[in-house]
């Protein structure tokens, strides 16, 4: 029961940090991770200011906006909590070592791709009508 009053104490304590964990390492990853909780709560502030739109202004406004801002604060916390700073930071590195294929290569693999779904798709229609005559040839389904 102690770790976890320490483990809750210990990220609300970084939560309400000032300073910035590893500043410029894991930069990319950390601000689209950011970016997205942002949008996330810019979402869930919009929802909010749809909901009460009969409401006060206090209630129109007010109270999303402070979803908003405080979407934004844990969003900028979160991506600076260390553990997951590490996290980030590390997935960036392993995203600089990922071989990625050439504009080429891309729309060769895509075209394959394209045709050989269609390619099933024509097999699997062959096998329905197959079925269905079949089926209706016995009387199962009219």
């Amino acid at each position: 029961m102690s770790k976890e009053r320490s483990a809750a104490a210990s990220l609300l304590g970084e939560l309400f940090q000032s300073g910035l964990y590893k500043r410029n390492q894991g930069r990319i990853a950390r601000q689209v991770t950011f970016g997205v909780i942002a949008v996330i709560a810019a979402l869930g502030a919009w929802r909010m200011h749809q909901m009460w739109m009969g409401q006060s202004e206090l209630w129109k406004y007010g109270m999303p906006g402070l979803v908003l801002l405080a979407g934004l604060w844990i969003g900028y916390r979160i991506v600076n909590i260390s553990s997951f700073a590490d996290f980030l930071i590390s997935v960036e590195g392993e995203m600089a070592k990922v071989s990625w294929p050439s504009r080429t290569a891309l729309i060769r693999s895509s075209i394959v791709v394209i045709f050989t779904i269609i390619l099933l798709a024509a097999v699997l229609f062959a096998y329905d009508l197959i079925w269905r005559a079949l089926l209706r040839l016995l009387g199962v389904v009219q």
